[in-house]
């Protein structure tokens, strides 16, 4: 696109801006026009030392039984990055995370804040050449994880052209420090003995160092995304993202940062924006409390929300019909779920739809409402839907309502021209804001084709209403959602190639009632292979998160477009139809 176009092109987009704003009359008075600053402005660090000394006794996580005060936080950030430091980490450095969820992923994570050095959250289902990619892609010289992942991380590292310093701990060694305190009877780890924990006991017992000055340009986090044309992209997020992230995801909920007493329930992973955001970024700039899960269970969200005081809660829409179920129950007739005073839904495998937000209503007393529409590139919490709820107009649109843009975010539908589209017309969903990716680590070309002038073409397909609400209608071309999880069939080709007895390889989704969709790989083996459906099945299992494995159907040949693109709309109808 030429630079005169480029500057047409975005006045137009400009102009449409305005125009949906204004058809926003359903603008709830809780969620302002203008952002609140941070308390502590953007730093991470900064936040961190405002809350130790303001709430110092109040609780900032806890974890089956276990909790820290936000004074002790504060000691064991500045320790976690002493240890750091001593490996050589400073601004810039990247450091890898491969954790699941866990009191030390939050003492990491504000460590390497701390540091000024750049987080890279690692999805802890990744086997050896999924990590062995992220960490060779990101240039990460340091890498933390669990004691259980060894083989995996081990396998990775060998393959690694450059080595990587790596500290281990345990999930559950924040017990086998403090054996004064004892687990709930709903922890999922074994407590280790002391010497199996890991380094913590040493990684706390470093001395502590000052936190680098806040910089909002700085580059902050790499957080990986797929892709449909290869292996996952790193997308650039500085500190003044995040910053903005909570801030905006804050009003879109009707909060001023630090105004009320907020305990977030946090199963969500913490390695996915998603999670990130609302187990990480909310409480952290809100002052609140992460009551740490380290997976979901519904009989734990329950005890949790009652014993923990919860008020915040976002979960995908299947969880709480597992709730309900839960309720009706002897056991859980009485649980106390009033402190509870916001519910959103993630609509994946399921939707959110009227009953069960009447039963939801009927339980809790709490209107449940869609979450959010975003993705990793714009660091997700694009929109809000507090408040839009009247006649349960949200849920009547098809697929997902998303709502109106959190303040100081825009977002346009656009045709394939990139002209503005009328109200009520599908075409692409482009957003632009405060926290949209500076671009894609090490990839300029990728860089190029997605953002426009601060604009991102999301590849998403979506509408706005007479209102000025979006609702997203597809997802990204090619992405298949297993679970809520992204799947790119560009990804999974990529690594099944490596496969020895693998001549072509096309990857698509089938629908499945449970997981919403699974891919599925048309295989023709290579001359003389042996391997059957059951054997690449164990390798792919050895060599990509769980999720990603395909189911595999052979072929004998591929059918192809006139320009040479294998039609793999045809190889799933002849699936379904039996003839594959």
């Amino acid at each position: 696109m030429s630079d005169s176009t480029s500057a047409a092109t975005v006045a137009r987009w400009d102009k449409a801006a305005v125009e949906l704003a204004a058809l926003r009359s359903l603008w709830p008075e809780e969620v302002p026009h203008e952002l609140p600053e941070p308390v502590a402005g953007p730093g991470l660090a900064e936040t961190l030392i405002h809350w130790a000394a303001a709430r110092p006794d109040d609780t900032a996580m806890s974890y089956y039984g276990w909790t820290s005060t936000w004074a002790q936080l504060e000691r064991d950030v500045a320790a976690v990055a002493g240890w750091l430091m001593a490996r050589g980490v400073g601004v810039g450095t990247r450091v890898a995370v491969y954790m699941g969820n866990c009191p030390q992923f939050v003492q990491t994570f504000l460590a390497i804040g701390w540091l000024g050095a750049v987080y890279v959250p690692a999805n802890p289902m990744y086997r050896s050449e999924e990590l062995r990619h992220q960490l060779s892609d990101s240039g990460a010289t340091h890498l933390i994880a669990h004691p259980h992942s060894r083989e995996v991380v081990d396998a990775a590292l060998a393959r690694m052209e450059t080595p990587i310093d790596v500290t281990w701990t345990d999930p559950a060694a924040v017990f086998a420090e403090d054996s004064a305190v004892s687990p709930s009877s709903d922890m999922p780890h074994r407590i280790p003995a002391a010497k199996d924990a890991g380094d913590w006991r040493r990684v706390l017992a470093s001395a502590g160092v000052e936190h680098v000055p806040a910089d909002p340009e700085r580059l902050a986090s790499l957080n990986y995304t797929g892709g449909t044309t290869g292996l996952p992209k790193g997308c650039e997020h500085t500190l003044g993202h995040l910053a903005y992230t909570a801030v905006s995801a804050l009003a879109g909920k009707g909060e001023v940062p630090g105004q009320n007493r907020a305990v977030y329930l946090g199963f969500l992973p913490m390695f996915w924006v998603a999670g990130e955001n609302f187990g990480l970024l909310l409480p952290i700039y809100n002052g609140g409390e992460i009551a740490i899960l380290s997976r979901w269970h519904p009989k734990t969200a329950l005890r949790s929300i009652a014993e923990r005081g919860v008020t915040q809660f976002v979960s995908p829409a299947d969880g709480y019909g597992e709730l309900l179920e839960l309720l009706e129950t002897e056991e859980f007739a009485d649980v106390d779920l009033s402190s509870l005073d916001s519910c959103q839904a993630v609509s994946f495998v399921r939707k959110l739809d009227i009953e069960l937000r009447e039963q939801w209503e009927a339980r809790t007393g709490i209107v449940l409402r869609e979450a959010s529409y975003g993705m990793t590139e714009t660091h997700t919490s694009d929109t809000f839907t507090l408040g839009l709820q009247g006649e349960n107009r949200d849920l009547k649109a098809e697929p997902v309502y998303c709502g109106f843009p959190v303040p100081g975010t825009d977002i346009l539908v656009v045709d394939i021209d990139l002209n503005p589209v009328p109200v009520g017309q599908a075409g692409e969903i482009i957003v632009r804001s405060p926290s949209v990716t500076t671009g894609y680590w090490k990839n300029p070309q990728a860089t190029e084709e997605s953002l426009i002038d601060g604009w991102l073409r999301t590849g998403d397909t979506g509408r706005f209403d007479d209102q000025g609400a979006l609702t997203y209608l597809a997802r990204t071309k090619e992405m298949i959602k297993v679970n809520g999880m992204s799947v790119f069939p560009a990804e999974v080709e990529g690594l099944l190639r490596a496969h020895p007895d693998i001549d072509t390889i096309a990857v698509a989704p089938r629908e499945d009632a449970d997981r919403g969709q699974v891919p599925v790989a048309f295989v023709i083996p290579r001359a003389g292979a042996s391997a059957d459906a059951e054997a690449l099945t164990a390798w792919a299992r050895e060599n990509m998160a769980v999720y990603k494995v395909p189911e595999f159907v052979f072929v004998e040949a591929m059918p192809m477009t006139a320009t040479g693109k294998i039609r793999k709309t045809v190889l799933l109808e002849e699936l379904l139809e039996g003839e594959v």
